[in-house]
C-alpha cells in the first residue's frame, strides 16, 4: 500500500521545516520528513543560488531527484512530508509521479504576510536564507497561486503548533489534494 505525500511549501521563513517536523514525528503511520534543502546543499561544486534565473537547469535536476525520493518512500508505504520551496512551477513532475504510481498527494502553502515572513527570517540561524530581496521575491511568487490559491493558509498569526493543527485539519478534509 502506498503512503500519502504532503508537499508543505511557502516562502522562506514561513515555518515549513518546523511544521513538517511536527507533522512527521506526531504521525500515526511511518512517515518521512523530506527536507528539500538537503538536496541543494549536497551540490558541492557548481552550486547556483536556486532563486537566480541561471539556476533553472540545476533546479530541474534537484526537483527530479526529490520526486524520485518521494516516490520511492511513498511506494514503500511511508507517508512523506516534503518540506521546501515547491512553487506551482515545480508541480508537473510531482503530478506525473502521483498519476503514474497512483499516489495521494496534497499541496499546502504556508503563507504568512511579508512583514511576518521577514521578521521570522531575521531570527534564523545557520545557513538559512536571510537575504531580504530574495525572500521578498519568493514571497511574491507564492502570492498568486492561480487555481491553487485555495491551497494557501495564512499563518501570520499562528505559532508552529497551531499551524500544524491547521495543516492536519485541511489534510483530513481532502480539499488540498492535487488532482
Amino acid at each position: 500500500m502506498n503512503g500519502e505525500v504532503i508537499i508543505l511549501t511557502g516562502p522562506p521563513a514561513a515555518g515549513k521545516t518546523t511544521v513538517a517536523e511536527l507533522l512527521a514525528v506526531d504521525a500515526s503511520v511511518p512517515t518521512v520528513h523530506l527536507a528539500t534543502d538537503w538536496f541543494y546543499r549536497s551540490i558541492r561544486t557548481g552550486f547556483v543560488l536556486p532563486f537566480l534565473p541561471e539556476a533553472q537547469r540545476q533546479n530541474e535536476v534537484v526537483v527530479e531527484a526529490i520526486v524520485g525520493s518521494v516516490a520511492t518512500f511513498a511506494r514503500g508505504g511511508y507517508d512523506v512530508v516534503v518540506d521546501g520551496i515547491v512553487g506551482p512551477w515545480f508541480l508537473p513532475p510531482f503530478r506525473a509521479v502521483s498519476a503514474h504510481d497512483n499516489l495521494v498527494m496534497s499541496y499546502v502553502v504556508l503563507r504568512p504576510d511579508l512583514d511576518t515572513t521577514l521578521s521570522r527570517a531575521k531570527q534564523r540561524v545557520g545557513h538559512e536564507l536571510k537575504d531580504v530581496d530574495a525572500i521578498t521575491g519568493l514571497h511574491a511568487a507564492f502570492g498568486h497561486l492561480g487555481n491553487l490559491e485555495h491551497h494557501a493558509i495564512d499563518t501570520g498569526d499562528l505559532d508552529a503548533q497551531r499551524t500544524a493543527a491547521e495543516v492536519r485539519r485541511v489534510l483530513a478534509s481532502g480539499e488540498y489534494r492535487l488532482r
